[in-house]
C-alpha cells in the first residue's frame, strides 16, 4: 500500500453497507412487457399494465433471501419513469395501471419501510426518450429535477445507482447532480459515477477475485466498452457485484432461474470475497415475482441458512505476526469466515491459516468477509499469519457445513469480462 492508501478509511455509512452483504435488484418497466433488455424510448406507455402488482411480495422475497436492501430501476435507459414525475409524460401516469394514478417507486418504498429493508433507486443517466437529451445543458436540468423528485419524495435512500451504459463520450453536470444527493440523501451510497462511494466489480456475472482492493483511483463505467473513469485521487470504494437470477435483467417468459449450485458459486465469489452481492430478481408481467424464481431463491436461502446459521465463534489473541484463534473446546470445522477490522482502512494483503504447523488455507485479501472451505477436521486452536501494514482481524467464525469445497461455476459459464477491474 502507498502512504495515500494507508490514510483512506471508510465512512460509517460505507461500513454499514459493506456488512449488509446482500441486496436485491428489481429490474421492472416497459421492457418487461415487450421481451426487451434495452428499448429505445418508443414503446407506448399504455403497454405498462401490471394488473396484480404487489411490491410487498417483491420485498418479502428479498427479505426471505436475506437481503438488507433493494435497488429498483426507477428509470431505465428507455426513459420510462416508474413514478408520476413532473418532468415527462413518459411515466406510469400515462399508463392504464391504476388509471394513471399508480406509483411503483412509492409502493416499493412503503414495502421496504414496512419490512425494515433499505431502499435504493436506479436512475439511468442515458435517456432514449427525453427530447432534450441532445442538449446537454437542458438535459442536465431535466435529470437534476428527476433526481430531486426521487430524493425528496420517498424517505431515506441507502443507494443511488448511476449506470454508465450508453453514456460513452457524454459529460454530465455531476457537480449539480451530486449537489442533490449531498443535500437530500447524504447517507446514500453512490454507485460508480459522480462522487462514488461504492464501485462496480467490472462484470455482470456476480463475482469478485483475489486480490481485490477497496482503494482505487479509477472505475470501469460499463460492461460494453473499455472506457474507465479516473478520479483526481484514490478513494475507498467497496465493491458491488451485480448479477441476474435469470439470463436477462428483465423478466422474459422463456427464461429460467440459475440453478442452486450456480447461485452458491456466485455467493462464495462475491460475499465470500469481500464484496456486496446485488442479485436481480425481476418481477413478471403480472407485477409479481415469478413462482419459479421464488422457489429457487427460497432454495438458495435455505441452503445458505443450513450452512451458516450456526456460527462457532472464536476468541482472538494478537501475536507478533497475526492472531491465535481459540474456540474454547475441540470443535469440528469445514469452513472459516475471516472479517477484517476496516475502521482504519483495508490493510490485510495476505493471510495463511495454520493448524499447528500444517497450512490449512491461504489467500490474499480479507475485507468485509472472506470464506474458506476445507476438509472437515477437529480443532481447538488455529493460528493466522497476516501480511500488510498493521493488519487486523475483527472476527473469525467457524462453521460445520458438511461441505468441504467451494462450488464450481457451471461448465458452460462464460464471464462477460476477463477479470474484475483493479
Amino acid at each position: 500500500m502507498t502512504s495515500l492508501e494507508r490514510t483512506l478509511t471508510p465512512t460509517p455509512e460505507q461500513l454499514r453497507w459493506q456488512h449488509w452483504g446482500l441486496g436485491v435488484f428489481f429490474h421492472f418497466g416497459l421492457n418487461t412487457f415487450h421481451g426487451k433488455e434495452w428499448s429505445d424510448g418508443t414503446l407506448p406507455a399504455a403497454s405498462f399494465d401490471p394488473a396484480e402488482l404487489d411490491a410487498r411480495q417483491w420485498v418479502a422475497v428479498a427479505k426471505e433471501a436475506g437481503a438488507r436492501y433493494v435497488v429498483l430501476t426507477a428509470k431505465h435507459h428507455d426513459g420510462f419513469c416508474l413514478w408520476p414525475t413532473e418532468t415527462t409524460d413518459y411515466s406510469v401516469a400515462s399508463s392504464p395501471w391504476k388509471d394513471g394514478r399508480g406509483d411503483v417507486v412509492g409502493d416499493v418504498a412503503a414495502a421496504c419501510a414496512e419490512a425494515g429493508l433499505g431502499l435504493g433507486l436506479y436512475l439511468s443517466p442515458w435517456d432514449r426518450n427525453a427530447p432534450c437529451y441532445d442538449d446537454p445543458a437542458a438535459y442536465d436540468d431535466f435529470y437534476v429535477r428527476q433526481l430531486t423528485e426521487l430524493c425528496t419524495r420517498y424517505g431515506p435512500l441507502v443507494e443511488l445507482w448511476f449506470d454508465g451504459a450508453g453514456s460513452q463520450g457524454r459529460t454530465y453536470d455531476w457537480a449539480a447532480i451530486m449537489d442533490v444527493v449531498h443535500t437530500h440523501q447524504p447517507g446514500a451510497m453512490v454507485f460508480n459515477m459522480g462522487d462514488p462511494t461504492i464501485r462496480w466489480v467490472g462484470n455482470e456475472d456476480g463475482y469478485s477475485a483475489d486480490p481485490y482492493s477497496y482503494v482505487i483511483d479509477h472505475t470501469k463505467m460499463d460492461n460494453y466498452t473499455v472506457v474507465t473513469t479516473t478520479f483526481s485521487e484514490a478513494l475507498y470504494l467497496p465493491i458491488e457485484c451485480d448479477v441476474s437470477l435469470r439470463r436477462g435483467w428483465f423478466w422474459q417468459p422463456a427464461e429460467q432461474p440459475k440453478d442452486l449450485d450456480h447461485l452458491l458459486a456466485i455467493y462464495y465469489r462475491s460475499i465470500g470475497l469481500g464484496a456486496n452481492l446485488l442479485l436481480n430478481i425481476p418481477p413478471d408481467r403480472r407485477g409479481l415475482i415469478d413462482d419459479a424464481d421464488r422457489a429457487r431463491v427460497a432454495e438458495w436461502a435455505a441452503e445458505l441458512d443450513r450452512r451458516f446459521a450456526d456460527p462457532i465463534p472464536a476468541k482472538l489473541t494478537e501475536t507478533e505476526d497475526g492472531v491465535m484463534i481459540d474456540f474454547g473446546a475441540e470443535v469440528e470445522l469445514d469452513h472459516l469466515a475471516l472479517i477484517e477490522e476496516l475502521a482504519d482502512g483495508q490493510r490485510i494483503t495476505g493471510h495463511t491459516v495454520f493448524d499447528q504447523d500444517q497450512q490449512l488455507v491461504a489467500g490474499q485479501t480479507v475485507g468485509s468477509r472472506r470464506l474458506h472451505a476445507f476438509p472437515a477436521r477437529r480443532v481447538e486452536r488455529l493460528s493466522i499469519k497476516l501480511d500488510g501494514d498493521a493488519p487486523r482481524l475483527a472476527e473469525v467464525i467457524g462453521y460445520a457445513t458438511g461441505v468441504s469445497e467451494i462450488p464450481e461455476l457451471p461448465a458452460d459459464y462464460r464471464a462477460t469480462t476477463t477479470a474484475p477491474l483493479d
